[in-house]
């Protein structure tokens, strides 16, 4: 992706969203299923429980932090051993890093972290395997939903702590984020990187937005805002 030189500020940020920006597919469930297989089996079995969560959310029955909540205690349990699970979880960014991105999101990661940009990943997937990931692809700052982890406590609750890292959610995040690193929107340069509709909040934020390989609504969106809009499967 061709990107104008910008003039001097005291903070460079590039802000990234991560399932079907930087990857070419979700990750969320991936990881699911992943942690079953190699944990307990067994649990493959309640996947028609997954699907029926899916279609109470479609019918708006439940929001998507209930339905993170569902899934992940129907595949991975109720509470589980840090452990256990956080060798899970690199294992699972291995798997994604090497072959589940699109190479001209990782070219882009590398010329923004050239250009003296801080790299900043905010993205709805759990900080549980999303840190991993990120740290494999060179990431200065991440965020992403938290689940409940008390301080000094051995295990993960299948249940999150706070809010879903998503759309206004996620923006709010942002904010937060920019204000504790003392980044000042007139001090800063900002570029932003989503295939969603839902990271409006964010592209509108941002000085340059990019729609890569964006959904249907965001393609629509695009050009009446004067984003550009990328397509990162072009490239092998």
């Amino acid at each position: 992706m061709e990107v104008p030189p910008t003039p001097d500020y005291a903070h460079r940020v590039a802000m990234y969203d991560m399932d079907r920006t930087i990857t070419r597919a979700g990750t969320y469930s991936g990881f699911l299923i992943h942690v079953a297989r190699r944990r307990q089996q067994w649990r493959l079995l309640l996947l028609p429980l997954v699907g029926i969560a899916g279609a109470a959310y479609s019918l708006r029955l439940i929001d998507r932090s209930r339905l993170k909540a569902i899934n992940l205690r129907l595949l991975v349990g109720k509470r589980f051993a840090r452990a256990e699970i956080l060798p899970l979880a690199e294992s699972y960014a291995d798997k994604v890093v090497a072959g589940g991105l699109h190479p001209a999101a990782l070219e882009q990661i590398a010329a923004d972290r050239e250009a003296g940009y801080r790299l900043l990943l905010a993205t709805a997937s759990f900080h549980l395997y999303v840190d991993a990931i990120a740290r494999r692809l060179g990431i200065d700052d991440v965020l992403a939903t938290r689940l409940d982890e008390p301080d000094g406590a051995d295990h993960i609750h299948a249940r999150l702590a706070g809010d879903n890292c998503y759309g206004e959610a996620k923006f709010a995040r942002i904010a937060d984020w920019l204000a504790a690193n003392a980044i000042t929107r007139d001090g800063a340069h900002i570029r932003a990187y989503s295939d969603h509709v839902s990271d409006h909040p964010m592209l509108r934020f941002a000085d340059e937005a990019v729609a890569t390989t964006p959904s249907r609504k965001l393609k629509r969106l695009a050009p009446r805002m004067g984003w550009q809009v990328v397509d990162w499967r072009a490239r092998k």
